[in-house]
């Protein structure tokens, strides 16, 4: 393991020399640069623009990539400094999720084999929650409980939970979605759990496949310190190309957890399993070191919960994992509108979650996510509008050889990432342009959630449930 962590500081500091010795080279260069005459179009019949099909010069290429490869590992070498504080801080009163703290208070004492507890927030789920309670059954480990918690359901979800003889937990006057819902359950369920007694709180339209509790329990029970494992989720099958945009996102999403060897960006509501010292832990601190309302596990305010969650522990200096071996099948959206919706509460909820929790170590990665994002936006955008302008300038397309040479090298990259997913992914993926379409219409998403943050409007919870003769609605 030290072998390892060496070889990646090592990769790091030759990444971040790489880059700077590409932009000293760039900056050496230097000196006048031959200008060649620009081809000239009309734009409207009014604006004349110009316009170059020669490549940029070896100047301008070798300083972007040094900037990049500076970026990257300035990124990286931060967010390995701040992980490997955590693990190493001797604070318990800034960090009692620590590491080096929960080793040394759990050293010498045997707290009894691994037992799941399983949480299912569930409002009028009756056309999936048979399946997803069968997938539990199924489990190569057997769940010490099974728990739905019932909020404010009208349909069947309750005799149907019943039914497959498992716990119901129905909710008494809550008006703040699935957090506040999770909060009763989690205040009733929690007083009785030891060390080992994990939770794992999952959605009402998750399966999840055979191995992932047994996975997820073998690794708690070999590391005393770690605190939570999330689940890598695929999308499930049908809804055409809308469905299939949705699990190309998912699969690039699992290979760029893979290549971070399972370190968690997000705790995702899908499947997530905690041990109880966490929750605890959160609830201690809440109105203190972080957001919410003492003695919530879940800030009831947070659009995405699960996301504010993990910020929450790794605040408190928590080690997490999302390891390759715990898999679960998710639900896609089947219409634009309803994706519009889960993404704009996503994209909304991740940047209210980073202005809550201010600038600090364990935020650093997420703030540079979003400034990430937003020059995806910008780089996006302009891509498109000069395309447009070129197309409305000029009388015949034109090849420009050096960007062609950069899509067909992101047309590679594109494919590679969703290999994993079958022909059909890799097909969407080989023809592009459906896949930049969908990129801006992630853009739009994003656009919209700062847009409405800027105007203080009111966010709306907006999901879609799956009734019993299996048609989607959005509730």
């Amino acid at each position: 393991m030290k072998f390892l962590q060496r070889s990646v500081g090592l990769l790091i500091v030759g990444t971040a020399m790489g880059g700077a010795l590409l932009l000293w080279l760039a900056v050496a260069a230097g000196g006048h640069e031959s200008e060649e005459s620009a081809d000239e179009g009309l734009l409207f019949g009014a604006w004349r623009i110009f316009y170059d099909t020669a490549m940029p010069s070896p100047r301008v290429l070798l300083a972007a990539v040094g900037l990049a490869l500076l970026l990257a590992a300035g990124v990286a070498g931060l967010e390995r400094r701040i992980s490997n504080r955590a693990r190493r801080s001797d604070d318990p009163s800034r960090m009692p999720l620590a590491p080096k703290q929960v080793m040394a208070q759990t050293r010498g004492v045997y707290a009894g084999p691994v037992t799941v507890t399983v949480l299912i927030p569930a409002h009028n789920e009756e056309g999936c929650i048979a399946a997803t309670l069968a997938s539990l059954k199924a489990q190569s480990l057997t769940p010490a409980r099974i728990l739905v918690v019932a909020d404010n359901c009208t349909d069947a979800t309750v005799s149907l939970a019943k039914d497959a003889g498992v716990d119901v937990f129905e909710t008494v006057g809550n008006t703040l979605k699935q957090a506040g819902a999770l909060n009763q359950a989690i205040a009733k369920v929690l007083p009785g759990q030891g060390e080992n007694d994990v939770v794992m709180v999952m959605d009402a339209d998750t399966t999840l496949d055979e191995g992932f509790l047994e996975n997820a329990a073998r690794r708690m029970a070999n590391d005393r310190a770690l605190m939570a494992v999330g689940g890598l989720f695929y999308g499930e099958e049908g809804f055409g190309l809308i469905g299939q945009f949705q699990r190309n996102e998912y699969i690039r999403y699992q290979r760029d957890l893979r290549r971070r060897r399972g370190r968690v960006f997000v705790l995702t509501g899908t499947a997530s399993v905690f041990r109880p010292r966490a929750l605890r832990s959160v609830a201690h601190e809440r109105g203190r070191s972080l957001p919410g309302v003492p003695g919530d596990v879940y800030d009831t305010i947070a659009l995405t919960e699960d996301n504010e969650l993990t910020m929450a522990l790794k605040s408190l200096g928590a080690l997490m994992i999302s390891p390759a071996d715990c898999t679960v099948v998710t639900e896609v959206m089947p219409r634009w509108g309803a994706l519009w919706s889960q993404r704009l509460r996503w994209q909304r909820g991740a940047l209210e979650n980073i202005a809550a929790y201010g600038l600090r170590p364990a935020t650093m990665r997420y703030w540079a996510q979003q400034l990430g994002i937003g020059y995806g936006v910008i780089a996006l955008g302009a891509y498109v509008l000069l395309i447009v302008l070129m197309l409305l300038a000029t009388e015949t397309w034109i090849w420009f050889p050096f960007w062609v040479g950069i899509g067909l090298v992101f047309v590679v990259e594109r494919v590679i990432g969703v290999w994993r997913g079958g022909w059909r992914a890799r097909l969407l993926a080989l023809s592009l342009f459906p896949e930049l379409l969908f990129a801006v219409f992630l853009n739009l998403v994003y656009l919209k959630g700062v847009w409405d943050i800027s105007l203080a409007r009111q966010a709306n919870w907006t999901y879609v449930v799956q009734t019993e003769e299996g048609t989607r609605v959005e509730s």
